[in-house]
């Protein structure tokens, strides 16, 4: 039995059996490596992906849950929230060992996407991602540049590295 969904915007179908956790159906069957293995439980937010525009643990969802519905990973982010994040991860210099900001990008670009206008505090509030490192100064940063460049503000905050 397979399992038909849209994929990075392509319907794809995929083989795997239908309780396979979504995320090595990702990495096994598509080779889209991105998506990674943190904890396994959901805690930690490395294998977070945009499912139907939420971001969504992979380790904890099966392939049955997402028969129909529309699945992104970071191998496939595209448009202006997801360009404005990922520049500003650039620009904030977010990743140190960068094991976990693919799933960092992929939970702030279904954040921001939701609602661009809201605070970086209010962002922030909606992201339980883990970073073994503790990036998170320049993972607020980024948020906030994400969100002014989003709404033509600029930012006003520091550049360079907020550690």
């Amino acid at each position: 039995m397979s399992v038909d969904f849209t994929l990075n915007g392509h319907p794809t179908s995929m083989a795997s059996p239908p309780e396979t956790p979504l995320l090595w159906a990702l990495r096994d069957e598509k080779n889209l490596v991105g998506v990674k293995f943190g904890c396994g439980a959901g805690l930690c937010g490395a294998c977070t992906v945009i499912v139907d525009g939420q971001q969504t643990r992979s380790c904890l969802t099966t392939l049955t849950e997402v028969a129909g519905k529309t699945v992104q990973t970071i191998e496939g982010l595209s448009g202006e929230v997801s360009t404005a994040v990922t520049e500003a991860w650039i620009k904030a210099q977010a990743p140190q060992c960068g094991y976990c900001q693919p799933g960092f990008v992929m939970a702030a670009t279904a954040v921001i996407s939701a609602d661009p206008k809201q605070s970086r505090d209010q962002a922030l509030a909606q992201l339980s991602n883990i970073c073994r490192c503790g990036t998170y100064d320049a993972i607020r940063l980024a948020i906030g540049y994400a969100l002014d460049s989003l709404n033509g503000r600029i930012a006003t905050q520091s550049q360079g590295r907020a550690r």
